[in-house]
């Protein structure tokens, strides 16, 4: 048990030290267009702002579930990529089919990758929200 555990956080602070960079990344891109952001017409633009956030999350979420995969298989929990990276789609997005399971002594990696997914979600919903806010922000105060 005390190994699942130093795993999955070596696992959850590895995808939670590539979040911090993504969310980092989003904010210095956002500055970089504030200024064009800011100027009328302002439909386009924020749909463009909002799209170009959304890669970024979706490019994080997807190497965090890379990640976690890959853990996975170098673990030996799974002997194939395709079910390892399904499990961790399943489990990171709290889905839980349960048609692919974990062993029994590996089970609470299970749990940690749905705790990671959630966190990941959480942290991205609100970075969304702050880069729209934001923006918002920026356009009404020209």
């Amino acid at each position: 048990m005390i190994f699942q555990l130093f795993c999955g956080t070596v696992l959850l602070l590895t995808t939670l030290v590539l979040a911090s960079a993504g969310f980092w990344l989003t904010e210095k891109f956002s500055d970089t267009l504030m200024p064009w952001v800011r100027r009328p017409p302002h439909a386009f633009k924020m749909t463009m702002l909002l799209l170009k956030t959304a890669l970024i999350v979706l490019a994080v979420t997807f190497m965090s579930i890379w990640i976690w995969a890959f853990g996975f298989l170098g673990l030996g929990v799974f002997d194939q990529l395709e079910p390892a990276v399904y499990f961790t789609i399943v489990s990171f997005t709290t889905l839980g089919f349960g048609d692919i399971i974990l062993p029994t002594e590996w089970r609470i990696l299970g749990g940690m990758t749905a705790l990671n997914g959630l966190l990941n979600i959480g942290l991205f919903a609100a970075m969304m929200v702050e880069v729209l806010r934001r923006a918002r922000t920026e356009q009404r105060n020209i």
